[in-house]
């Protein structure tokens, strides 16, 4: 350990994208300087209730925000850049660099925050070079991917070159011509890298991942031989897909009708841009395709990975407000479900069929290719640039120790590669590469106002809502322990073996057996003032009654609903004639506890 610290040292720290898929985030550091590259979002799971968007812990950055310099987008998919406009309302960061399309959608993104003053945007081309802080010199290699305009990365640093590739498979006929730039990296190869960080989404899918050309023949059969209303949904940002839909949308005669912001979004910034070319007449208003015939018609939409609030989504609920399933539509998947996503797609589709769509759907239909490289791609990653080091990032655990073995059968010793968790902090030295230290890691969750964090309290007791229900208990109490009416005991989404009544009685019982046996536990004299005051520990009563009743619910059921008690308390001065018809025992007058009870 005292050996690294007089040595050179990289901290590599991922914050998100390890035995997991998504909300990709790591950070590069050198001395006081930070580099960021990539920050994105995950999708919530079914047990993140009211969640929209899920985030990396970024307490290190925001700890640390005086060292960062910069930022690097490696392409424009929300798990690499969707975090971007959050994360700039807690730090500033000063430049972010990244291919022109990535940059164009997150221009966006920011200007709707309203945080495009706290950073500045520079676009890059291969092969360029830029520098960030004094320690790192980045140059941007094009590679393939599911999205045009994507980068793998060459960073300097002074102990070495780190090659990072984001994601990435070898497609040798890409949809737009752009080619991997597999000279580049063998020629770091050559010069020598000293870590290699990559992708291991397919690590234990054999063989090459098919080219995105191959989905065309399949496409063109299926928007060809159609005879209704066609209606398509595939990931917004995969470009090269929707090019390809919109090409042969013109081949078949259809107009297209694109539904949902993100796709309208991204195919307006690659027109743009020049990544999508079709002419302007090809779209009409999903108001003016209603009017043409049906087999003149393709609707182009979001939701294909069963996302709530996606339009694909609400079509198979029946509450689109301008798209209902009839009889003769055809609904195609052009995406397999993401981890996790399975069921939510499994359901949309049923839904769909219900309503009379036929559905097309699966992998064997060939409407869909993966954007991340398999096991061969992984193998030819490692032998262009012959890492001394390696660490495989992107992945469930699975994904990379499989990665590991790959690299172990390509020649790097197990010794030179390290498996990471999220807050891991890898050091890396010229001869070295360990595990060195953790920093706080974890998830920011984000609701559907979009506007605030789910906090992990708040969670639990959504959670708890929705597996085991509430019981809501009100109840008065007066300044002798009395009740001064009856408790009110609602119980809303609990599973009872008991009858409702016979429930609200034992908690009516329980509340009355505190007050009876304890209530002289919780009054005290108060002698700090001329005239002796009777203190009620008002909070303690409450705290009491919550713990009696939760014993009887965790006897009386077999779940764990969450208990909500509100305590209504007498006022600070008992009124004159409270005082004439029942004087105080004690000659003394009364007050409540300075603590406050919820009501």
């Amino acid at each position: 350990m005292s050996k690294n610290k007089t040595k050179p040292t990289l901290k590599i720290i991922p914050l998100g994208g390890l035995h997991e898929i998504g909300k990709n985030t790591c950070i590069f550091e050198f001395d006081d300087e930070i580099l960021l590259l990539d920050a994105g979002i995950a999708f919530p799971t079914e047990a993140m209730h009211g969640v929209n968007i899920v985030l990396p812990d970024m307490t290190y950055l925001r700890e640390n925000r005086h060292k960062i310099k910069g930022a690097i987008a490696t392409h424009g998919h929300e798990d690499h850049i969707g975090g971007i406009a959050y994360h700039l309302k807690q730090f500033d960061i000063p430049v972010i660099y990244g291919p022109r399309l990535a940059l164009a959608l997150l221009a966006g993104k920011l200007e709707e925050a309203g945080v495009s003053n706290r950073t500045k945007l520079k676009t890059v081309m291969p092969r360029e070079v830029v520098r960030v802080g004094k320690s790192f010199s980045i140059e941007f290699i094009r590679n393939t991917h599911s999205i045009a305009d994507s980068f793998t990365l060459a960073v300097t640093t002074p102990i070495g070159t780190v090659i990072f590739t984001g994601d990435f498979k070898v497609d040798h006929t890409p949809v737009d011509g752009e080619k991997f730039d597999l000279y580049k990296l063998a020629e770091y190869g050559e010069k020598g890298v000293l870590c290699l960080l990559s992708d291991s989404t397919n690590a234990e899918v054999p063989g090459f991942t098919p080219s995105e050309r191959s989905v065309y023949p399949n496409l063109d059969r299926v928007i060809g031989q159609t005879p209704g209303r066609l209606m398509v949904t595939t990931f917004a940002s995969s470009v090269h897909r929707v090019n390809m839909i919109l090409e042969l949308a013109a081949k078949h005669g259809r107009f297209v009708s694109v539904v949902g912001r993100s796709m309208l979004n991204v195919i307006a910034h690659a027109r743009n841009l020049g990544y999508i070319k079709c002419r302007d007449d090809l779209f009409k208003p999903i108001h003016e395709a209603s009017k043409l015939p049906d087999e003149k018609v393709l609707i182009l939409c979001t939701g294909s990975q069963g996302e709530t609030l996606a339009a694909m989504s609400r079509i198979s609920r029946g509450d689109h407000r301008q798209i209902q399933i009839k009889k003769g539509d055809t609904v195609v998947f052009s995406a397999n479900p993401i981890p996790g996503n399975t069921i939510s797609v499994v359901n949309v589709i049923d839904e769909l069929m219900k309503l009379g769509a036929n559905v097309i759907y699966g992998r064997r239909q060939g409407l869909h290719v993966s954007g991340h490289g398999c096991q061969e791609d992984h193998k030819l990653m490692l032998a262009l640039t012959r890492p001394k080091f390696f660490m495989p990032v992107h992945g469930e655990h699975r994904m990379l120790v499989q990665h590991s073995k790959i690299a172990q059968s390509m020649g790097i010793r197990a010794s030179n590669m390290v498996i990471v968790d999220n807050g891991d902090v890898v050091e890396l030295t010229q001869d070295s590469i360990r595990i060195a230290d953790r920093v706080t890691s974890g998830l920011d969750l984000v609701d559907s106002s979009r506007t605030g964090m789910v906090r992990d309290r708040v969670l639990k007791e959504r959670q708890q809502l929705a597996e085991d229900g509430v019981v809501t208990v009100a109840t008065a109490i007066d300044w002798d322990g009395k009740l001064t009416s009856h408790p009110e005991v609602h119980i809303r989404g609990v599973v009872a073996t008991m009858e409702p009544v016979r429930l609200k009685n034992k908690i009516v019982e329980d509340i009355e057996k505190v007050l009876t046996s304890r209530w002289k536990e919780f009054v005290s004299l108060d002698n700090s003032s001329e005239q002796e005051e009777l203190e009620v520990d008002w909070v303690g009563v409450k705290t009491q009654l919550e713990r009696q009743i939760q014993r009887t619910l965790r006897r009386e059921l077999q779940s764990n609903p969450m208990l909500v008690c509100l305590l209504q308390t007498p006022k600070d001065q008992p009124s004159t004639t409270e005082r004439e018809s029942k004087p105080p025992a004690t000659g003394r007058r009364r007050r409540r506890s300075t603590a406050r009870v919820a009501s």
